[in-house]
């Protein structure tokens, strides 16, 4: 009886061990997660500090690369016939109004495709919550299978 007591002790410890393992490993990848999700709001505000700096860093260069040419011509004084302005005007406005509304769709979609991996991240979560629940319930029919056949093992 003794002997069959000192079996059923060495099974539950590893158990209990192998636990310990797992709630220490998910305790620190959990806290290297929340390590980065600390620094994530700067990150994001560097990254549009960023954006906006070349934002305004094309628009000095365009600034400045016209304004030489302009002075050079008006120094000079160029004239260029009227109908090629306004015929210059009206292809340079309906091709920025294209450029715009092309800008505008890849804005869309790129935000669609956001939109749709966040929801694609949300489907993962729980298809993991789903998978971890059927483990779940595999483990305790196969433990309570296993306890079944011990106690039918240790009782004869």
């Amino acid at each position: 009886m003794v002997d069959t007591k000192s079996k059923e002790e060495n099974i539950s410890r590893p158990i209990t061990g192998a636990s310990e393992v797992y709630d220490t490993v998910k305790e620190n990848v959990i806290r290297v997660i929340d390590e980065i999700a600390k620094v994530q709001p700067q990150y994001s505000q560097s990254v549009s500090n960023l954006q906006l700096d070349c934002i305004q860093t094309a628009k000095d260069t365009i600034h400045t690369a016209l304004s030489v040419p302009k002075q050079f011509a008006g120094s000079l004084n160029i004239t260029v016939p009227g109908t090629y302005v306004e015929q210059f005007a009206k292809q340079a406005n309906e091709f920025t109004s294209n450029l715009i509304r092309t800008v505008g769709i890849n804005n869309q979609l790129t935000i669609n495709a956001l939109d749709a991996a966040r929801e694609n991240v949300k489907i993962y979560n729980r298809t993991v919550d789903a998978i971890a629940e059927f483990n779940t319930n595999a483990v305790k029919a196969w433990t309570s299978l296993y306890s079944a056949q011990q106690q039918r093992f240790f009782n004869q």
